[in-house]
C-alpha cells in the first residue's frame, strides 16, 4: 500500500513539474472543442455525459460553450484490474443517470490513454440503445499503446507519453485542479 502523500510532498511535485499546456492552451482547446461539437450535435438534443472524476474539469468549462440544447448527465466506471490482465469487465461506481435509449450521446472524458474503459463504456452505452454514442476528450496521449477498437471523435490536445495531471488529470489522487497541465518530472 502507498503511502499518503504529505502536503510538502505535493508542492514539490507541481514546483518541479513540466508544464506541457498552459492555461490559455487548454481555454483555446475548449473552444475548439466547443465549436465542433456545437457543429456536430447542435439539433441533435443530446445527452452529455461526464465520466468522474477525470472528465469533471473538462466537462464544467466546456458545458458552458456549447449553445444547443442538451441534457447532461454523469458517469463512473471502472474496469476491474485483479488477478486478470485485459479484463473488460465495467464496474460502475455511478452507473449513467440519464435514459439514452434512442439518444445521441456524447461522452466526456479528460484523456485518453490506453483508452479501454472509455472502449467499454461506449459498448455500454450502445447496448443500453443509444442511437449513436460520441467521444470527447481533452488531452490524447501519444503512444503506441491504444485500444485500436476506439475512436475519438473530438480531441482537445495532444501530449507526450509522460504522467500528466492538471485539468481533470489527476497525481496520485490530487492536482485536478492544476488550470494547466503538467507533466510530473522524470515521468
Amino acid at each position: 500500500m502507498t503511502q499518503p502523500l504529505t502536503l510538502e510532498e505535493l508542492k514539490q511535485v507541481m514546483a518541479e513539474a513540466d508544464l506541457l499546456k498552459s492555461e490559455a492552451d487548454v481555454e483555446d482547446a475548449l473552444n475548439r472543442l466547443a465549436s465542433d461539437i456545437t457543429d456536430r450535435l447542435a439539433d441533435s438534443m443530446p445527452v452529455v455525459y461526464s465520466i468522474m472524476n477525470g472528465g469533471l474539469v473538462m466537462a464544467g468549462r466546456l458545458l458552458t460553450k456549447l449553445n444547443f440544447p442538451l441534457e447532461q448527465g454523469y458517469m463512473h466506471a471502472t474496469r476491474y484490474r485483479g488477478e486478470t490482465t485485459g479484463s473488460t469487465d465495467l464496474q460502475w461506481q455511478a452507473p449513467p443517470s440519464v435514459p439514452m435509449e434512442g439518444r445521441t450521446v456524447l461522452i466526456l472524458d479528460d484523456i485518453f490513454d490506453e483508452g479501454n474503459t472509455l472502449a467499454e463504456v461506449v459498448k455500454s452505452c450502445e447496448a443500453q440503445g443509444a442511437k449513436e454514442v460520441l467521444t470527447a476528450v481533452l488531452v490524447n496521449k501519444i503512444h503506441d499503446r491504444k485500444n485500436t477498437e476506439l475512436k475519438i471523435d473530438f480531441i482537445g490536445l495532444e501530449v507526450e507519453d509522460r504522467y500528466v495531471f492538471g485539468c481533470g488529470m489527476d497525481y496520485r489522487g490530487y492536482w485536478r485542479n492544476a488550470a494547466g497541465i503538467y507533466a510530473v518530472k522524470g515521468l
